[in-house]
């Protein structure tokens, strides 16, 4: 990780951490990187978040002084950014958005001309003109001022594309979406109506102060409440800049992303649709995917958390699926990051085409326990590192045994360690958490 830009990247308080001149020197130097030797274009998309007008002003200021084109997709999802930039010849693209984070946090994404998230060598150069290490950039003058465009009309091709991707209608299917007051309610029902189905939409009515609060992926409860109040067939729930996608079956339970990467690795096994018969996750995946797996002859691959990490494995090893438990997908033959709405495309598929309900779908795998704590820390390598806590995470992972696991790691993205464990209860798992959290305060590693 860089500087500025984490495994996500420029994340942090709008204003606060990440202000309008970071906004403004990052478009100045991608305008200028990418327009060296042509009239360079660079397509921008945002969030609900109130700061991510400034910040959209902020970057198409820089870009067009820089002498290239700023084209602005408005209110839209981070995978309909990273597609439009793929498919339309645009040199990069960026996604203003803090994705599940509150919404007084945001971020800036870059992503490369192949829809990726942008090279960490061009982060770099990026984070040394912001802190002055380079010289100043030439300003373009007169008729090499770059425009500003209106292009609503990317957006509006991403939603066709997702609607070209259903292979049969969802005519008679009940359906809920909660769109998390972010950027999938903008696209989300539009699809689902397309396709067929009778959708009922919660927290589609954003404010610029209300994303993910009490809503969408990261507070699943709420839909799980309305999927059975209204005997609905599914619900998916989306995070701020979709994403990620975490369903709700007909009995209201969670199928999160780790039993998703199963309904839809087993179908596309059977239909001789999954490379290699490999499945990607990542460590933070739960044994019982793993033990559901084996059963059916899925094997599978385990990469650092991050979405980025499971594109690479992917695309090194030409394979079709991956993703977190957290809810990012990746579907490699349609998408090249983690995508919400295509996510929950995918599970229709397999709930239409297989004729049973979701909950059927899953029921094969059965999730251990787990629970996952957040120690907000000053430094993260110094708590990760400190010896005490070394000899307490290898204590309670020789107890566990092979009945269960511990995993401690920075956060990407915020200044805590994150302690997970699973075991064969909730009272186990609760225990031992407390028990690694217990000797990182007593090391006076924890602040706030």
């Amino acid at each position: 990780m860089g500087k500025y830009f984490g495994t996500d990247g420029f994340r942090g308080e709008a204003n606060e951490v990440l202000t309008v001149e970071h906004a403004f020197k990052v478009g100045r130097y991608l305008g200028w990187y990418f327009g060296q030797d042509h009239k360079a274009r660079v397509v921008i998309g945002k969030d609900t978040r109130r700061s991510s007008y400034m910040f959209e002003y902020a970057l198409a200021a820089g870009i067009t002084a820089s002498g290239a084109d700023a084209y602005l997709l408005h209110v839209t999802t981070t995978p309909s950014v990273s597609y439009v930039t793929r498919t339309e010849d645009f040199d990069c693209g960026i996604m203003i958005s803090a994705s599940h984070n509150p919404y007084y946090d945001n971020g800036i994404k870059v992503i490369n001309g192949k829809g990726h998230k942008m090279e960490a060598e061009v982060e770099e150069k990026i984070e040394a003109y912001i802190d002055g290490e380079v010289g100043e950039l030439p300003l373009a003058k007169k008729e090499a001022i770059g425009r500003t465009i209106d292009y609503a009309a990317g957006r509006n091709r991403y939603i066709g594309h997702l609607i070209s991707l259903a292979t049969r209608s969802f005519k008679d299917m009940r359906i809920g979406l909660d769109c998390s007051n972010g950027s999938a309610f903008a696209i989300a029902k539009s699809v689902y109506d397309a396709l067929g189905a009778k959708t009922y939409v919660i927290n589609n009515e954003p404010d610029g102060t209300n994303i993910n609060t009490n809503c969408g992926s990261t507070h699943i409860e709420v839909l799980q409440k309305f999927v059975k109040e209204k005997k609905l067939d599914a619900g998916f729930a989306f995070d701020g800049d979709a994403d990620r996608c975490i369903a709700v079956d007909e009995n209201g339970n969670v199928v999160d992303g780790d039993l998703i990467l199963y309904v839809c690795g087993k179908y596309l096994k059977e239909q001789g649709r999954l490379n290699g018969d490999t499945i990607v996750t990542t460590i933070m995946s739960n044994l019982g995917l793993y033990k559901a797996c084996d059963k059916a002859g899925l094997k599978y691959e385990k990469t650092a958390v991050g979405d980025k990490y499971v594109y690479e494995n992917m695309m090194r090893n030409n394979f079709s699926l991956g993703g977190e438990q957290s809810g990012h997908i990746i579907f490699s033959k349609h998408a090249t990051t983690g995508d919400g709405i295509l996510t929950s495309l995918m599970v229709m598929e397999v709930i239409m085409e297989k004729k049973q309900t979701l909950g059927k779908l899953a029921e094969d795998v059965k999730i251990y326990p787990q629970l996952l704590k957040n120690v907000r820390v000053a430094d993260k390598q110094t708590a990760r590192e400190n010896a005490e806590v070394i000899k307490a995470v290898d204590a309670v992972a020789e107890a566990l045994g092979d009945d269960g696991r511990i995993l401690v790691r920075e956060s990407g993205t915020e200044p805590v360690i994150r302690v997970m464990v699973e075991a064969a209860t909730d009272e186990l798992c609760a225990k031992y958490v407390d028990q690694v959290i217990d000797v990182i305060r007593a090391e006076g590693l924890i602040v706030g």
